[in-house]
């Protein structure tokens, strides 16, 4: 035998203990995968080419790496390897396509990225353009969205949604359908489109997060994970487009997740703000936030989301509730009903006027408002109803409005909240 076949100078790098590269592949696939997969879509064309590729691309460094060693950029590896992959699929799946065919649509599939990850996040940020794309079902961006951008499972968004997983699963399918069929571009929109997709792309997240914030339904009152998710996209999207109303949705979430550990009680229970034990809360996402509000407000380029994260700014920043600047809030308010004049922005400046002024003028703004109908089944309307009722002593009225509010709630917290206030006024 050559001495010399023994020499690992002169082959592959000697194999790494398996358990030890498989750990590292998982923390690569955690990391990476999405800006893989953001990559493979715009030199394959496509989502389920895509995604397939992926998976190959993880499969073949589980079986390779151990052999050949980690390489040095693991990215520019897997997408290397997955766009390979998915030609050779092709390739072999062309008995019934001529050569011509095939050829022409291997090269429409692009190059693989330089080793230096140029335009990676640009990928990136045109995967999130598309999942929150107009022309697609809001609920419809919101699954695709956590599931291609965030890497959550069906699974994990059904139970976060409470809907079967076959039915959200069937609207991913639809979505990326709909995405095919119109043929929808993979691209970042131009300066004249950026506005109304942003708006799009914002809206998503903020939904995300307040699903996460307050679940709509369920026992937990709370998915830490949904809200982490929607603030690790807006992280990145800060990182990408210089645009104060991201920096404003930023820092409304960190503001309102710097109370998370204050917001429910041992026992599950939600906590109001007046209640909470401030000692709890975020210092470090408090101080960024207030970073953040300050820099989107200076660029006079502000909008809603900037406004309403000033709002929780103010709220968060104050010792007390009661040494709130209430005034300071209602004037903001003012501001914002000139951005967004709806009826939810309207009550919660009622709420606000209600801290202000006293119960009588907050009572008298909710009921003006919800004698139009918008608000007939909000519950938060309900129960802003009821509590000032309860602060004036109108006991019929704050039983008959925090009823109609137990109506409408299917969150379990919420609904225990509800009715220990009904309990109290029945004794």
């Amino acid at each position: 035998m050559d001495a010399r076949a023994d020499d690992p100078a002169r082959g592959a790098p000697p194999a790494d203990d398996a358990r030890e590269i498989a750990a590292r592949v998982e923390v690569i696939y955690r990391r990476d995968s999405r800006r893989v997969l953001a990559t493979l879509i715009r030199l394959l064309g496509g989502f389920d080419r895509a995604e397939e590729a992926v998976h190959d691309a993880f499969r073949a460094a589980l079986e390779r790496w151990p052999v050949e060693g980690v390489p040095h950029n693991p990215y520019a590896w897997l997408v290397s390897v997955g766009r390979f992959k998915a030609i050779d699929a092709i390739r072999r799946g062309a008995r019934f396509v001529s050569q011509e065919d095939v050829a022409e649509l291997v090269d429409s599939m692009g190059c693989e990225p330089a080793e230096a990850d140029e335009g990676i996040e640009d990928d990136r940020l045109r995967l999130v353009f598309l999942c929150c794309h107009p022309a697609l079902a809001p609920d419809a961006r919101i699954a695709l969205t956590l599931r291609e951008v965030c890497g959550l499972t069906t699974e994990q968004i059904a139970n976060a949604f409470m809907v079967p997983a076959p039915t959200l699963a069937q609207r991913i399918v639809r979505a990326k359908a709909k995405i095919r069929t119109a043929r929808i571009p993979y691209h970042l929109p131009s300066p004249d489109e950026l506005p109304e997709r942003l708006a799009s792309v914002l809206q998503v997240i903020y939904l995300v997060f307040n699903e996460g914030y307050l679940a709509s339904t369920g026992d937990s009152p709370t998915r830490s994970d949904l809200s982490a998710e929607a603030i690790r996209v807006a992280r990145l999207l800060v990182t990408l487009l210089d645009e104060p109303e991201v920096q404003g949705l930023l820092a409304l979430m960190l503001l309102h997740e710097s109370r998370r550990a204050a917001r429910i009680s041992a026992d599950g229970d939600l906590i109001l703000l007046d209640a909470q034990d401030r000692s709890l809360w975020n210092q470090a996402l408090i101080e960024e936030g207030g970073r953040l509000v300050q820099h989107a407000l200076r660029s006079r380029r502000y909008g809603p989301y900037a406004l309403q994260a000033a709002i929780a700014a103010v709220l968060t920043e104050a010792p007390s509730t009661d040494t709130t600047d209430w005034h300071e809030i209602v004037g903001l308010y003012d501001v914002l009903l000139r951005f967004d004049p709806s009826p939810v922005v309207e009550l919660n400046r009622a709420a606000a006027v209600a801290m202000r002024d006293g119960p009588e003028a907050g009572l008298l703004l909710i009921e003006a408002l919800m004698a139009t109908g918008a608000l007939s089944d909000y519950r938060f309307a309900h129960t802003a109803h009821a509590d000032l009722c309860r602060r004036l002593g109108r006991r019929e009225a704050a039983l008959n409005s925090y009823r109609r509010a137990l109506a409408l709630t299917r969150q379990v917290s919420e609904r225990r909240l509800i009715e220990r206030r009904l309990i109290e006024l029945a004794g």
